[in-house]
């Protein structure tokens, strides 16, 4: 458990330092082509949810909540060891630690700060916390199609074996 806090916590450092960067620097030129209408590096401050949705309202303590209580879950299923692979537990700890990054940021500021601009299929900006989650939650695809075996139950005395 101490490891998946360490790792947690140097996450949420790494996001939260791309984001002061973004703040501090990149908001005041907005934005950086790195590749010239392929990728740019873009200020956005996301009042929303995942890719802005939900942003026309003041949703933002919903989703500190909502990180709360997903971080809580996902450190009691850790503690209690549920998840049989090394997969589904890394999927969790990525999950938490974007879930925990963006609730920082919302805490702090009142809204996301995004940056990665991928411009060539006109994608929303996102952000190192969105890239966790998204890498996090595919892991945990991973583990519950192709890792997860259903624990054995005891038969009961009253079953009949044919």
């Amino acid at each position: 458990m101490p490891l998946y806090i360490a790792a947690v916590a140097m996450m949420i450092i790494a996001d939260q330092l791309v984001k002061h960067w973004a703040f501090t620097t990149l908001q005041a030129q907005h934005t950086i082509p790195l590749i010239e209408n392929v990728f740019h590096l873009t200020y956005i401050e996301n009042r929303g949810a995942a890719f802005s949705m939900f942003a026309r309202f003041d949703s933002r303590w919903i989703f500190v909540a909502l990180a709360v209580v997903i971080s809580v879950i996902i450190g009691v299923v850790l503690s209690k060891k549920i998840m049989q692979t090394a997969t589904g537990r890394w999927s969790l700890v990525l999950i938490a630690a974007g879930a925990i990054g963006n609730a920082i940021d919302r805490v702090v500021r009142g809204f996301v700060v995004d940056m990665f601009d991928f411009r060539l299929i006109n994608f929303p900006v996102f952000n190192v916390a969105d890239i966790f989650i998204c890498v996090g939650g595919v892991l945990f695809i991973i583990y519950f199609m192709f890792q997860y075996k259903e624990p054995h139950k005891p038969e009961s005395d009253g079953e009949k074996h044919e």
